[in-house]
């Protein structure tokens, strides 16, 4: 299954969209039912990880730890999430791997799959974030494919790509609060600290 699409985000500039999708934690709050994204090693175990909490975001937060655990190219990510689709609300152990990211052209591709009970997938997935023509505010880019199998994929795209535009469009609405409050700060140089150290 192929799923695309794009976001417009008055008021917000690329460095800001770029600083804030590029940050797991900021991801993790905006997507609803992921209880976690964390980098992983070999010896990662879902079951035993505990979920950090009271994490600081931006803009309050040390625009240079807010940087470290910028996500890196190359890395392996662990994510927890959990998507009901219809009566089926399984919960996904993710792993996602980021396979490019481009600071200057404020793109980055991934790759990945998870299991939960009967359901499985695997993807490739990619933003872009491009300056509005106006030059006041952000168009992002977005594209996955998907190989969806088991009990989820029994229910057909009719019912899975609702859901999909679903959570595709509550977490850009989400991430662009986020972004908002980040930009309001934009004058305190947290934004152009962060574009520098990324």
């Amino acid at each position: 299954m192929n799923f695309e699409g794009e976001f417009e985000l008055e008021g917000v500039p690329p460095e800001t969209a770029w600083s804030v999708l590029s940050d797991p934690m900021a991801v993790r709050d905006a997507l609803k039912g992921c209880r976690y994204i964390t980098p992983m090693d070999d010896d990662f175990n879902f079951d035993k990880y505990e979920a950090k909490e009271d994490v600081e975001m931006l803009p309050e937060a040390d625009p240079d730890v807010v940087a470290d655990r910028a996500f890196d190219a190359d890395q392996k990510y662990a994510a927890l999430m959990q998507v009901g689709v219809g009566s089926v609300k399984p919960q996904f152990e993710t792993t996602v791997t980021i396979t490019d990211r481009d600071d200057e052209s404020f793109e980055m591709l991934a790759s990945g799959g998870g299991d939960a009970s009967g359901s499985s997938f695997s993807m490739n997935s990619g933003m872009r974030i491009h300056e509005l023509e106006n030059g006041e505010g952000s168009r992002i880019e977005w594209w996955t494919e998907a190989d969806i199998s088991g009990r989820i994929a029994q229910l057909g795209s009719r019912v899975i790509k609702p859901v999909s535009d679903k959570i595709v469009n509550n977490f850009f609405s989400n991430i662009q609060q986020q972004m908002t409050d980040v930009d309001e700060q934009a004058n305190s140089g947290v934004t152009d600290k962060l574009r520098n150290m990324l």
